[in-house]
């Protein structure tokens, strides 16, 4: 081999050996980018998972303290007043997180009935059977008044259709939109009461209801379908049975059962089945002197005999 052969094999594989440096200077250098590209990755998927775990902890929690929507028109009381006539004393609606407001004292010899009810209540049905007529006529004439008060805690025994809470709703929705018709819904509502442990009637059920009750407003059914007073009703619930009822006087701290009735605020504790004389008779004890005078029958005036 001439040393001209020599030095060009020699200098072959230094340039070879460059090239490979060059390359692998290449590769690594590759590697690096690709390392670096998916440590970016990486670390922005972390960032996107951690904002968007935010979001949804920050949704929740939003969420979680939404504040509940007003309640129902002319229900202050968490119940509805209904005095001579039938005609409904009107209030503004309860505001989001406000406390029941009593309603105002009656005038002088007009009693006050405040019962507390649930639609699938099976006594609740039987003393509106009995004692229904009695109190509209006592409500009618103006010797008394009558406050109901819808509450739901017999939910869960509706087949899963949450009938107490959906009728409650209802009476809500009736006494916001069409309050004077409420006291022929509630008559109509127990006329019609599904037994415990059934599906109970359909929101078109109670809708047809509230419209033979005169309720004619165009927003029940979309006030209805669309659960508006779910919240105010789950809460006035609430409120019933931890107490203090918003009623002056009364006998009792909480509502223990339904129903619950208060006759210018002492309990009716009645005996079983309902009796309407019994019921009117308590009435006449717990009103006093002054209401027995006005719902007393005038005496016939004598009739001179003719000579």
């Amino acid at each position: 081999m001439t040393d001209s052969g020599s030095a060009s094999a020699k200098q072959s594989k230094i340039d070879r050996r460059v090239e490979a440096r060059e390359k692998a200077r290449q590769l690594r250098a590759e590697r690096k980018k690709r390392e670096r590209r998916t440590r970016w990755l990486l670390q922005g998927g972390i960032a996107l998972a951690a904002v968007a775990i935010i979001a949804v902890v920050a949704l929740v929690i939003v969420n979680s303290i939404k504040p509940e929507g007003n309640g129902p028109r002319n229900m202050a009381s968490d119940g509805i007043k209904i005095a001579e006539g039938l005609a409904v004393v009107q209030t503004p609606g309860l505001g989001p997180s406000a406390e029941p407001v009593p309603s105002a004292a009656n005038a002088p010899g007009v009693v006050d009935i405040t019962i507390w009810i649930d639609y699938l209540c099976p006594l609740c049905g039987e003393f509106e059977a009995e004692n229904g007529e009695l109190i509209r006529t006592l409500v009618e004439s103006g010797a008394a008044t009558v406050e109901y008060h819808p509450i739901a805690i017999l939910t869960s025994m509706s087949a899963g259709t949450q009938y107490s809470l959906r009728a409650a709703n209802a009476a809500a929705c009736v006494a916001n939109y069409n309050p004077d018709a409420f006291f022929d819904f509630n008559e109509g509502m127990f006329a019609n009461q599904p037994d415990e442990g059934t599906e109970g009637l359909t929101n078109a059920e109670i809708l047809e209801i509230a419209r033979a009750a005169g309720a004619t407003s165009s927003s029940l059914e979309r006030c209805m379908e669309g659960k508006r007073f779910y919240d105010w009703v789950q809460a006035a619930t609430t409120r019933a049975g931890n107490g203090p009822l918003p009623v002056e006087g009364a006998e009792v701290e909480n509502v223990r059962g339904t129903p619950t009735v208060l006759v210018d605020g002492e309990l009716y504790n009645p005996s079983y089945p309902f009796d309407s004389t019994e019921f009117s008779q308590f009435v006449l004890s717990a009103a006093g002197d002054e209401f027995a005078q006005k719902t007393s029958p005038s005496p016939s005036p004598s009739v001179t005999p003719s000579p």
